[in-house]
């Protein structure tokens, strides 16, 4: 193999080491379709194999198109599909750059599968393949081809369970980092749940005082609880059978329902619409323009994530997409918050009326700090979980990605709950006194 060849093979590989360290290992039987394609790297799924892993490898309607017209004089070893661990990958890595070999699957550090040599003749078009897997650990399951210029075409059937032990022998879908998370995803249903049963009481004893954004927040954390319940029949499924059976459609449908009422209610809060004022101004309502069709982008975008696998070519484009929306999501609903902040600093200076602004201001400066610290949590510590956490233990970053969303909810609702006598708006002279002494030794010290 040419030094072009070898060189132009180290980025897939590269790409495949980024994806094994970001993607997080769920299983299910995929079924993928590869049209005229010459990468030399070619990931499909991550799993997280126990002892008693096996790979069910079904390829149907292959077509090799090289350089040469006569497909018996190519060298089919370097051609086929092998799997590999996170550690594995960059040690392969380090041997094409080192030059020691020229084709991934003549590394030793690999588990090699099924080469294309391995076909009865050059004219089969198809084979089955049952694969056990006794080291456990976490693996990509790799199409190679070594061959310049060699584009291939077939349709994969891949399915990775592990065997449970025991006479049954039962299949387990889930990978081993992953197999609790039904439990897992149905009891924050019934935190959710009786979450929604107490606000719902609360609204009921305190209605005389409960806003329209209260009952807002009531349909937040019911969307909340219908998509833990959908991911936990999603994920049920998957575990027996390999296959969501429907439930993927409904968690999707809930889980863009939820984001955008999640956001819109940030947004909503940050203004203090219904709060503090019965209207929102057109700035405001831009961002609630911008916010929820980027919410929509971001659904359509984990859907594709999702189903297609990163075998796709655009899959990593798809990735990225979501990622950038989800930041901009992030930072847009800040800036609602940042403008009552501000508004309130100006009103406590130039109304009269310094305790109760102070009072308000404070609450927001405080929602706005924990927005920020959910938001931080979230998307990058629940994000460093899944890379460092071994494979055995990736439910750990679910369960505080959760565990974070609802001691947000929690704090929304206590902060906001409806209240006759709310301290933040019920002040007494000499609190205005104080508030006013504060808010001048604060000029003094931004001087």
């Amino acid at each position: 193999m040419d030094p072009n060849r070898i060189m132009s093979s180290s980025f897939p590989l590269l790409f495949l080491i980024l994806l094994c360290i970001s993607s997080t290992a769920v299983g299910e039987i995929r079924f993928s379709e590869i049209r005229s394609d010459d990468r030399p790297i070619i990931p499909f799924d991550e799993f997280g194999f126990t002892h008693r892993g096996q790979l069910e490898l079904n390829v149907t309607k292959i077509s090799l198109v090289g350089p040469n017209s006569d497909s018996s004089t190519l060298d089919l070893s370097k051609v086929g599909f092998f799997l590999c661990t996170r550690d594995a990958c960059i040690h392969v890595l380090q041997q094409i750059e080192d030059a020691e070999i020229t084709c991934t699957l003549l590394s030793d550090s690999i588990h090699k599968v099924f080469t294309f040599d391995r076909l009865p003749n050059p004219n089969t078009d198809s084979f089955n393949f049952l694969y056990p897997e006794s080291n456990a650990d976490q693996y990509t399951l790799v199409f190679a081809n070594c061959l310049p210029q060699l584009k291939v075409s077939m349709k994969v059937r891949s399915a990775m369970y592990n065997l449970e032990n025991g006479k049954s022998n039962s299949r387990d879908y889930l990978s081993a980092g992953k197999t609790i998370l039904p439990r897992v995803y149905f009891l924050f249903f019934i935190v959710y749940f009786v979450l929604a049963a107490v606000w719902i009481n609360i609204l009921y004893k305190k209605r005389l005082t409960a806003f329209r954004i209260h009952f807002f927040m009531l349909a937040v954390v019911i969307l909340k609880a219908f998509n833990l319940l959908c991911e936990a029949e999603d994920k049920s499924y998957i575990k027996r059978t390999g296959s969501a059976h429907g439930w993927d459609v409904l968690f999707y449908i809930f889980s863009f329902l939820k984001g955008i009422t999640l956001f819109t209610l940030i947004v909503l809060i940050g203004t203090g619409w219904s709060i503090l004022k019965p209207y929102l101004q057109d700035k405001e309502k831009k961002v609630l323009i911008i916010v929820i069709p980027l919410q929509v982008i971001a659904n359509i975008a984990q859907v594709v994530i999702d189903e297609t696998g990163p075998y796709g070519q655009d899959w990593m484009t798809w990735k990225q997409v979501f990622l950038l929306v989800d930041v901009v999501c992030c930072c847009a609903v800040l800036f609602p918050i940042v403008w009552s902040i501000k508004n309130l600093r100006e009103a406590a200076r130039t109304d009269g009326k310094a305790a109760v602004n102070l009072m308000k201001l404070t609450l927001f400066r405080h929602y706005y700090i924990v927005v920020i610290c959910y938001i931080y949590f979230t998307r990058v510590v629940v994000y460093a979980l899944e890379t460092i956490t071994s494979y055995k233990y990736l439910w750990t970053s679910v369960v505080a990605g959760e565990l974070a969303t609802l001691a947000f909810y929690v704090f929304t609702g206590y902060k906001f709950k409806p209240e006759a006598h709310n301290p933040y708006f019920v002040i007494d002279d000499e609190e205005e006194e104080a508030a006013a002494e504060q808010l001048k030794l604060e000029d003094e010290f931004e001087l």
